[in-house]
């Protein structure tokens, strides 16, 4: 009967993990698709890049708003119900997009899809964290990484969707996610996180995940910035510099198969040889191949090689970041971690359509993946003065 009853849960545990694998994968399609489709939609507009980077901005400013209640509102409602709620959001949303053309409707759209987005990502990958043990850590939130690097890496082939109309691109990916909120409705169980012992506060909670992991809390803020800028900026800069919409479509994919590529194996190596490690040579590398990038101008093989370079190398920040979190932390405050982590990310993808959009309205285009490469060269210096050790 033990046997049986073990063999029931190790069943179950793994039909759970495939099925956040898929949601994760919609999730990043999602984000995948409307950055470029909807940046490329207001350059065409004749929008200004600025306010272009701000909208853009709004899905994260949305994010952002979800990170500060997610911990809380898991802890009311559980698992299935936030990431179903999460679901249901970005599907109304995406339905809604060609229905209310204009900035002042898409940013509010956008900031929906923001807090949609959070609450699937936040309560998936803690999820995820809370049932994998120590020892596949690696390996599994590696293949959880991959899955929304997947999706990510898919989502700019929507922009091919146009010639069929704006209203293409949010249609077929709506049904995705109606789709993915029927699996999750019928298949996931009705789970809720472990409650806090001892009361201790969140603030408090939040202060000793800085404290001790601070490094490893660092990734999510970069890859947040990188990812947002990139899938938000790029567009109008390589529209700018003379590439088209296709080539773009077929540029932009190839920063997330880099990370594809290497997402695994860098999980393995961080098992193997330390993720601190990992991290410094990944940043340092990747910040040079994001540098190098302006010098390939409109040439499209080196460019495409310098994306899918960079993007290898710092595809896996948020995920390395995570592990190396869950590694230092205790497991009481992995949750904490977590929505530290949700919270840079939100903070770095604002940050990113912001900060590249007024690079490139002011005509420094090229600044946009200088400023990029510096960040990620700094932050792998910046590992040669972490010591895990002090934990104790």
């Amino acid at each position: 009967m033990s046997d049986r009853h073990s063999t029931s849960v190790h069943h179950n545990s793994k039909r759970n993990y495939m099925i956040l694998i898929t949601v994760i994968i919609a999730a990043g399609l999602s984000q995948g698709l409307l950055l470029p489709v909807l940046s490329i939609l207001l350059e065409q507009k004749g929008v200004t890049s600025s306010i272009n980077g701000l909208n853009a901005a709004a899905l994260y400013i949305g994010s952002f708003g979800m990170t500060l209640v997610a911990e809380r509102t898991l802890g009311a409602i559980g698992f299935k119900k936030l990431i179903a709620a999460g679901l249901s959001l970005v599907f109304v949303s995406l339905l809604l997009f060609p229905l209310l053309p204009g900035v002042k409707a898409w940013f509010l759209l956008r900031l929906l899809v923001g807090i949609g987005d959070a609450a699937i990502n936040y309560a998936a990958q803690l999820w995820v964290l809370l049932m994998t043990p120590s020892e596949h850590r690696g390996r599994n939130i590696s293949l959880y990484g991959m899955s929304y690097g997947l999706g990510f890496s898919l989502g700019p082939l929507g922009i091919s969707l146009l010639r069929f109309g704006q209203a293409a691109p949010f249609l077929v990916i709506a049904v995705l996610f109606l789709l993915v909120l029927l699996l999750v409705a019928a298949k996931l169980p009705d789970s809720h996180p472990e409650k806090v012992a001892g009361g201790e506060g969140q603030a408090r909670r939040f202060g000793r995940s800085y404290s001790l992991a601070w490094y490893a809390l660092i990734p999510a803020l970069l890859y947040g910035y990188m990812e947002a800028s990139l899938n938000s900026n790029f567009p109008v800069y390589g529209l700018r510099i003379g590439y088209t919409a296709d080539q773009i479509a077929a540029l932009l994919p190839f920063a997330g198969i880099g990370g594809l590529l290497l997402q695994l194996p860098l999980g393995i190596w961080s098992d193997r040889y330390g993720r601190q490690k990992i991290l410094i040579l990944s940043g340092v590398g990747g910040g040079l191949a994001f540098a190098l990038l302006p010098l390939a101008a409109d040439r499209f093989l080196p460019t495409l090689v310098l994306l899918m370079f960079a993007g290898g190398l710092v595809g896996s920040f948020f995920s390395l970041g995570l592990s190396f979190a869950a590694d230092i932390l205790p497991r009481n405050l992995l949750p904490a971690a977590n929505v530290v982590s949700s919270f840079h990310y939100s903070l770095g993808s604002i940050l990113g359509p912001g900060v590249g959009g007024l690079l490139l309205e002011y005509g420094w285009g090229s600044g946009v993946f200088g400023l990029m490469g510096l960040l990620y060269i700094m932050f792998g210096l910046l590992g040669l003065l972490f010591s895990p050790r002090q934990r104790i």
